[in-house]
């Protein structure tokens, strides 16, 4: 009925998405979590089952219920080992349900399946996976079991428990004759729209009359006219057990739309029904019920969660909370001035005793630890002890620990007679430790109430439920009971009771085997794989990160004990990466279609990882938690990436522009769907998205206007959806019917379009072969050669090759793949072209010269995949007419750039290239294994003389002078790379295994040639660019054409600094050595020049910082060396990107949320100083502006302004030129989808 009205709102990241090229671990599959604190056992969601999951934890927490069906016995129901054969009689639901809820009961399980349950209703994977309405449900299931439960003792079950009767009264007012309809009831329908609460809904319905008069009189049969009367309504026999159903959804007629009602709507804990019901001499506490379960769906209207309230009866759960709150501070306070009771390893002892065979797990242990005394080891002992793993052995005499460590005892050489004692001495302390508050052990006094979440159940007070009344998470259905059903004795606290034996048997051998599991998989299975990302390894492109070099070489695969804490994973990160600057901040992240994308940051060192939610297989990305090359990366669901497929209607004439042309947009999913317009440049349009109508077909239609306003998530697309952009000035109605609205039938293209490029026309006759998307290429190639009325000989020396929207022919399509296989879309422009598509075994190649490839440039080559890359290599180096040897291959990226080298020595296959891919042939020999190419600059900060200029050397001189700016301008930082002069030496072939001193040693060697080159031209700068010694070179790895990080360690072996393939490096000379130390920070500190925007020369402060990254060490450290006071002093740090110095100063710091041990440190934000930073000085005594910026900030500032404007309108005239060739092909979109009945199949027993 409802369909997917109901569908399941996932808001958490799937941790089992990886990126191409990972390797799957293969694991023991581990067995069911065991119960949690609360002892209660929660449903499995099957992917849409929360509704049905909160309805069985309803039923299993009626014990009348419950137990009416156990004392159903095989004699009646059958066997389901019988269930196969043909001639049984097995009531395979009643059976399923008995056994569901002996699980539930005794199984030691966190989260029972309702797998089998589901099958013998008959559903299906789609029926599992679609969410259907509670209510409907709750109706068709009570049918279900009446009809399984024909012809046993247990047929009046439904009817016995939860049927009831409404009579329907309408009394003449002439002849006081009355005329009554009686209606049976399962569960009642209350209104809530406009009614305060239950009792108000009641009211009305059932004690408020109806009055017949003026023009709505009524015929009384008595009287055989038209009379005044009086409608109304009594319940007349109330059930055990009443079910109220809460009319949340409704329909507005006016936007034509389903909405849900979230007012307040309240009801009571305790309802006296004898107002609502017909006069009777029945006992008042007939009409008194008590509420014991509240259903609550949480979201919309359109998508949504359930789960429930449910008060424990029987008390069969442990309703204690495991917060921390001030009751047991106050017990252990208690215990201070006992000696025995802060003694960890007395207590410890004292655990393991009340263990059978003192033996536990030690990931156990502290678990035990906690619910013993109701704090945690951390908490209490790890400050003055240290973790609880070392602490046991420390205690060897005391403790015995497993070879592997994974279990502990105590030694056998105890007397029975001191563990007897001890156990004596200490069983006060354990009660005093655990003892809770009265209030939540009083049973007499307060319900237990639980809530349960599929699998995940918590205790609740009862004043939580009034936190339902009202609100996107509230109250759908409500269940009481009569207060007058009174329990057994032996019922209480007993799961085992009236459980038949069979299932009692079955239940105790299913633990033992889960014992079993438990334990081997413990001992086995302690391993993480985690895949490392380092930010330095990608740079933000397109919304999404993306790896700088390869995908292999910028993923890290560890292995690590999931025993371990955050901590030590954050310091294993910090010894394997030998070197990192500031934070080491570790977040969760996932590959998606646009790209990598970073999720939550991992807090608490103290946390194990599976504490901290890591999971196996888990993608850490290892960063400063704020960006990621210079850019601000925002983190967590809510702006994710999404890889959207936008349609465009096409602008220009004739046929081509009656096809929409599609181009992959990233957006991200909290912006606004209106957004795509400014994207696309149209201020004015309309989008439309993919819906399924009533006959189960795919059609457009148009986003309201108010709807634009949404965000992509909240509009539903996802990955991969299409959306149509038309503009509303076109002419174009291919997309309107006559009706008007916004749609197009996906049936109605059944198509594909077929370009003749076998002959040399400058307009290739285009035709339409009609077609499936099961329709094989060979048969559609065929048909458009009889339809070209071309030679026959061409079926054996043609191919349809893809055309894309700028007209590019690309990889032909095989013959013997259909469509579906080949993801062609129907309507999509296919090109008949001379030659034979590739073979199974062959790849179809684009290649290209050089790095800058335009359009049209690219030539083709069809290749065996097994050959070699040199072999490749070769092949196109001759069909492109180059000579030499002096090349390599690279693969060009989907951001069109160049990637890394492609091994030579490896074959295409094992380097998955694919058919479609473009190489490149690029200029160079690549180094041999082992060993770097690095490109060397010389660098060196403008003296008073300016910059270098690259005019003043001829051209045949060796050296390239790449100047960041062409005039200089007084005033600038010095090292500010608009004004930082490079001088490009060559590229420097060494191995990876040199030193830097190595390194340096070469780069002089090649300046002492150039320096002779420059002197012999008698250049007027030449007499400064003397170098003595590598010692007196400073190194510096570079990013954009600007020095960034610091090299130190001359003894240091260069694969140690993780340098990789594209790294250059510049070389700065210094006037005398340097010897920097691990914890010292080399700053450009500038003095300003009072009364002027300018500053003074720039001067190296090696910054100490082995007292702190603070403000305070900092401004002492540049006070000291400026002899200044350090009150008569202000410092900012430059941003040479933005033009803009930000103050730095001990009482105006910003604090960092995440860490509160790191809120005094620089390296932070949102400084993040580094070795190279700049850092502007300002003399207090005789400038007191306030202002730290140049004439040259300005001037910078403006620049960006204005190139941003000129990027704003390319973009803008690009756009307007690409909408050229639109398809007609509708994108499937993940829509919807249709309202399908809910139903359950049921046997025949006769």
């Amino acid at each position: 009925m409802f369909g997917n009205l109901f569908e399941e709102d996932y808001s958490t990241v799937s941790n089992n998405q990886y990126g191409k090229g990972k390797k799957l671990k293969i694991t023991a599959l581990a067995p069911p979590a065991p119960r949690e604190l609360t002892n209660l056992s929660g449903l499995r969601n099957q992917g849409g089952t929360c509704y049905l999951n909160s309805l069985l934890q309803t039923l299993h927490f009626t014990p009348e219920f419950r137990e009416a069906l156990f004392s159903l016995g095989p004699e009646e129901l059958g066997s389901l080992e019988d269930k196969d054969k043909p001639d049984a009689k097995v009531r395979i639901i009643p059976l399923q349900l008995q056994r569901l809820f002996a699980q539930l009961l005794l199984l030691d399980q966190e989260a029972a399946s309702t797998a089998e349950l589901t099958d013998s209703f008959g559903w299906t994977c789609d029926e599992e996976m679609r969410q259907h309405d509670v209510q409907e449900l709750n109706r068709i299931l009570f049918s279900a079991l009446e009809t399984s439960l024909t012809g046993t003792s247990g047929h009046d079950l439904i009817n016995r428990l939860y049927h009831g009767t409404v009579v329907n009264q309408i009394v003449c007012k002439e002849c006081k004759n009355i005329s009554e309809k009686q209606e049976d009831f399962l569960d009642l329908t209350v209104a809530v729209k406009n009614v305060s609460g239950l009792e108000d809904a009641l009211w009305n319905m059932y004690v408020e009359e109806e009055v017949f008069d003026c023009d709505n009189l009524y015929h009384c049969g008595a009287c055989g006219r038209l009379v005044k009367a009086v409608k109304s309504a009594k319940l007349r026999q109330l059930p055990p057990f009443l079910t109220i159903s809460l009319l949340r959804f409704n329909f507005d007629f006016v936007k034509c739309e389903r909405y849900k009602e979230t007012s307040c709507y309240s009801f009571p804990l305790r309802i006296n029904l004898k107002p609502f019901c017909e006069q009777s001499e029945v006992d008042d506490a007939e009409f008194i019920y008590d509420l014991f379960s509240v259903i609550i769906h949480k979201g919309g209207c359109y998508g949504g969660h359930y789960h429930v309230y449910i008060k424990d009866v029987d008390h069969l759960g442990n309703w204690q909370f495991q917060e921390e709150q001030s009751k047991p501070d106050v017990n252990l306070k208690a215990l201070q001035n006992e000696d025995e009771g802060d003694d960890p390893l007395t207590v410890l002892k004292a655990v393991l005793l009340q263990e059978e065979s003192n033996l536990i797990p030690v990931d156990q242990l502290g678990q035990k630890l906690l619910k013993k005394i109701g704090v945690s080891w951390n908490k209490k002992y790890r400050k003055q002890h240290g973790p609880l793993r070392k602490f046991l052995q420390l205690h060897s005499q005391v403790f015995l620990l497993s070879p592997d460590e994974s279990t502990v005892s105590l030694v056998k050489n105890l007397s029975i007679q001191a563990e007897s004692d001890f156990q004596r001495n200490h069983e006060q302390i354990l009660h005093m430790l655990a003892s809770e508050p009265p209030r939540l052990n009083d049973d007499t006094i307060c319900s237990h109430w639980f809530d349960i979440n599929d699998s995940k159940v918590q205790p609740i007070q009862e004043k939580d439920i009034t936190q339902q009344f009202q609100g996107k998470e509230s109250a759908y259905m409500l269940f009481y009971r009569k207060s007058k059903l009174q329990r057994p004795v032996e019922a209480r606290a007993n799961p085992r009771y009236r459980v038949p034996c069979h299932l009692l048997a079955e239940m105790d051998a299913a633990n033992t085997q889960l014992q079993i599991k438990r334990a081997e998989h413990d001992s086995v299975n302690n391993n993480f794989e985690l895949h490392l990302h380092l930010g330095s390894h990608y740079y933000f492109f397109n919304g999404a990160l993306h790896p700088v070099i390869s995908q292999t070489e910028s993923v890290w695969d560890l292995t690590f004990d999931k025993r371990k804490t955050l901590g030590d994973l954050r310091q294993s990160i910090f010894q394997l990466l030998g070197f990192w600057e500031g934070d080491i901040i570790l977040s969760i992240a996932k590959h998606l279609p646009a790209g990598l994308h970073v999720y939550q940051t991992l807090d608490g060192d103290e946390l194990a990882l599976c504490e901290a939610g890591v999971a196996d297989g888990e993608d850490i990305f290892v960063w400063n938690g704020v960006e990621v090359g210079g850019v601000h990366i925002e983190t967590g669901p809510d702006c994710e990436p999404l890889l959207l497929n936008v349609l465009r209607q096409g602008t220009g004439a004739g046929a081509e522009c009656e096809q929409p042309v599609e181009l992959p947009v990233v957006v991200p999913a909290n912006a606004e769907v209106g957004s795509v317009r400014t994207a696309l440049a149209l201020p004015e349009g309309v989008i439309l998205m993919t819906i399924t109508g009533p006959a189960e077909e795919e059609r457009w239609a148009a986003i309201p206007r108010e709807d634009l306003k949404k965000t992509f998530r909240e509009q539903g697309l996802r990955d991969g959806s299409s959306i149509l952009v038309q503009d509303s000035n076109t002419d174009d109605k291919s997309f309107l019917p006559k009706q008007g609205t916004w749609v197009t039938s996906m049936d109605e293209i059944n198509w594909i379009q077929v370009k003749n490029l076998c002959q040399s026309e400058p307009d290739g006759k285009q035709v339409k072969v009609s077609a499936s998307v099961n329709a094989v290429v060979y048969d559609i190639r065929i048909k458009a050669i009889k339809d070209f009325k071309l030679m026959t000989d061409l079926a054996e020396t043609s191919c349809l090759r893809p055309i894309d929207s700028n007209g590019k022919l690309l990889c032909p399509v095989p013959d013997s793949s259909t469509l579906k296989e080949a993801e062609i879309k129907m309507g999509s422009l296919l090109g008949l072209c001379l030659g034979k598509a590739p073979t199974s075994s062959q790849l179809f190649l684009f290649f290209a010269l050089g790095t800058d490839v335009q359009p049209g440039e690219e030539m083709e080559v069809i290749v065996e995949e097994t050959i070699s890359v040199r072999e490749c290599l070769k092949i196109m180096l001759e069909k492109s007419g180059q000579p030499g040897d002096m090349w390599h291959l690279r693969k060009m990226d989907w951001c069109y750039e160049a990637g890394e080298p492609l091994c030579e020595d490896a074959t295409l296959k094992e380097l998955k290239i694919c058919s479609g891919d473009t190489l490149l042939l690029i200029e160079g020999k690549l180094p041999p294994r082992g060993f770097l190419k690095v490109p060397m600059w010389w660098y060196r900060p403008p003296g008073p003389s300016g910059q270098w200029a690259s005019q003043d050397l001829p051209s045949h001189a060796a050296p390239q002078v790449s100047s960041r700016q062409a005039v200089p301008t007084r005033g600038a930082p010095g090292h500010v790379p608009l004004e930082v002069s490079l001088l490009y030496l060559g590229d420097v072939e060494i191995s990876e295994e040199a030193t830097l001193r190595e390194l340096k040693s070469q780069s002089v060697l090649i300046w002492h040639v150039l320096h002779a080159m420059v002197r012999a031209m008698a250049l007027p700068f030449a007499s400064g660019l003397a170098v003595q010694s590598p010692a007196l070179l400073r190194a510096w790895a570079m990013e954009s054409k600007r020095p960034s990080r610091l090299l130190r360690t001359n003894g240091c072996r260069l694969k140690e600094y993780k340098l990789g393939r594209r790294t250059e490096i510049c070389l700065e000379p210094l006037q005398k050595e340097e010897n920097l130390g691990p914890q010292d920070v080399l700053l450009r500190t500038q003095l300003r020049i009072p009364g002027e925007r300018t500053y003074g020369p720039a001067e190296d402060l090696v910054w100490d910082t082995a007292r702190g990254w603070t403000a305070g060490s900092l401004r002492q450290s540049v006070a000291n060396f400026y002899s200044l006071p350090v009150e008569k002093i202000e410092i900012a740090k430059y941003f040479p990107e933005k033009f803009e110095w930000l103050p730095i100063s001990s009482w105006n710091q910003q604090i960092t949320k995440r860490k509160k041990k790191k809120q005094d440190t620089l390296q932070g934000g949102p400084y993040y100083l580094k070795d190279g930073d700049t850092i502007g000085i300002k003399n207090l005594l005789l400038d007191d502006d306030d202002d730290f910026s140049t004439v040259r900030d300005d001037i910078g500032k403006e620049n960006q302004r204005q190139l941003g404007l000129g990027r704003k309108k390319s973009r803008e005239a690009l756009r307007a030129q690409s909408s050229d060739v639109f398809s007609n092909a509708g994108t499937p979109t993940r829509s919807r989808g249709p309202e399908a009945s809910l139903s359950i199949h049921v046997g025949s027993f006769r």
